[in-house]
């Protein structure tokens, strides 16, 4: 007979069949209609991964964190988010379904684990559109002050950052922007995202190309004013800025073929990315002493310090057309994981609802982006930036775990991607991450505590019960 801790931790831990999670081409029977192809897919893993980290945390973590070692901060967080990339990968190319990491902790480790990895994400990927909007907020300003426009005080950020102020007006509009670009439907989003990412990597490179020549050696000593843990602290801050692909892996049932070019998508996005940031960060602590930076648009600031301030103008201006795919790419991440819970049960039905025409979940859409802008309006950069990185951490954990599991308990399975050196590749992811999260600060602890507690309650009082898993099994008996 079957005691009851036994039949507790069999609910607890009932898996997500992966023989039922298929790849369905016509995409008729989720109502998300397929449209992405690998280069699209790719623009929005760019589009995630490459924004706020180079045109607002750059500057702020130089500044105030790792001072001329930001560029080893970005390096550090690169080669962990690279080891969870790579483990994203082989998942993306075996089970191509709405959620990432929330469905492949369903489907390996249980029901409880993939309810953690997607309640989590709910709150991360919503804080990071609120941080990015924050940041493209801070180049807005920048370029109104350039322009001689006189705003009010009490419109220009959080409560706390600054005289006088009272609620960030430009990082809610922004929020909202993107919901209602969102909402309007993948191809659309996606043809936006496309020549954003385009105007952004253009942008990038037109920075390193003329700020190379105005390099000051000495502006890198001392090479690590605030010392190793410094670079650490920042490696921890930044970590949100080198994971956009886990977002765009989300997309994967809009995708015309996820089994194929998802694991490519997430392993060029990345690649792409990690060489712009180390170039990127070289020319931004060259060109101005780390202390001189300014934290919330460190490039504008920089090229107007060598003279050069019609250039910082040109950056400001793409660094807010630049930035905005990060919001798009984080929404759409956030949304898709809320359906795809609701889809499941866990969340209740009426999230999952799909406009019949435009074919996205509107309703989650237009949600997470109106939390994303109370967040943005009223929270400074740094607290919000730090409550994305632990949930993100906690995920590549459980991601790389689950490979792990997955590859010696169904070694059968057709597998697209094949992630090499296993186990060594993801234990290191494992390790990383569990590392950069101690250097997170103890307020993120608690704010992620009691997020995790109102999860809890919301899994045993609703979610347990009336999960699809759970319907299935009561029909059973």
């Amino acid at each position: 007979m079957t005691t009851p801790s036994r039949s507790t931790r069999a609910l607890l831990f009932r898996r997500k069949p992966i023989s039922q999670i298929d790849d369905d081409p016509s995409g008729e029977s989720n109502g998300l209609s397929r449209h992405l192809g690998l280069w699209q897919l790719t623009a929005i893993g760019v589009g995630g991964i490459i924004g706020a980290g180079i045109f607002t945390l750059a500057g702020q973590v130089a500044n105030q964190i790792a001072g001329p070692a930001v560029l080893l901060s970005f390096l550090v967080a690169g080669i962990a988010s690279a080891a969870a990339a790579l483990s994203y990968a082989e998942f993306a190319g075996m089970i191509p379904k709405a959620g990432s990491a929330y469905t492949y902790g369903y489907a390996v480790l249980g029901e409880i684990v993939g309810w953690f990895i997607g309640w989590d994400l709910l709150l991360e990927y919503t804080a990071i559109v609120a941080v990015v909007a924050i940041g493209i907020s801070g180049y807005v300003q920048f370029l109104a002050g350039q322009f001689g426009l006189d705003l009010p005080h009490w419109m220009l950020g959080a409560p706390g950052t600054g005289d006088g102020h009272v609620v960030d007006v430009f990082a809610i509009l922004l929020c909202l922007l993107t919901a209602f670009v969102l909402s309007r439907g993948i191809r659309s989003a996606a043809r936006f995202e496309f020549v954003a990412v385009g105007i952004k990597v253009a942008l990038v490179v037109l920075i390193v190309v003329l700020g190379v020549f105005h390099i000051d050696s000495g502006n890198y000593h001392p090479y690590f004013p605030y010392g190793f843990g410094g670079v650490m602290t920042g490696a921890a801050t930044v970590f949100f800025a080198v994971f956009g692909y886990d977002a765009m892996s989300t997309a994967a049932e809009e995708s015309k073929d996820a089994r194929k070019h998802m694991p490519k998508a997430i392993l060029l996005s990345l690649a792409i990315a990690m060489v712009l940031y180390v170039l990127a960060t070289l020319v931004l602590t060259g060109m101005q002493k780390y202390s001189d930076i300014a934290p919330t648009s460190g490039f504008a600031s920089a090229f107007a310090s060598v003279g050069l301030g019609g250039i910082a103008n040109v950056i400001a201006i793409g660094a807010i057309v630049g930035i905005i795919t990060v919001l798009l790419t984080f929404l759409l991440g956030v949304s898709r994981v809320w359906f795809s819970m609701s889809r499941d049960g866990l969340l209740p039905k009426w999230f999952a609802k799909v406009h019949p025409v435009r074919k996205v979940p509107t309703r989650v859409t237009w949600i997470a982006g109106g939390a994303a802008a109370v967040l943005a309006g009223l929270l400074p950069i740094g607290t919000v930036a730090e409550l994305t990185n632990i949930g993100i951490l906690l995920a590549f954990v459980v991601v790389c775990s689950a490979v792990i599991v997955l590859r010696y308990k169904r070694p059968e399975l057709d597998r697209q991607f094949r992630l090499p050196f296993m186990p060594v590749i993801p234990v290191i992811g494992v390790i990383a991450s569990l590392w950069l999260v101690t250097f997170l600060q103890w307020e993120t602890w608690v704010r992620f505590a009691v997020w995790f507690a109102i999860g809890l309650g919301v899994y045993f009082g609703y979610s347990r019960r009336h999960s699809e898993l759970a319907k299935e099994g009561a029909e059973q008996a």
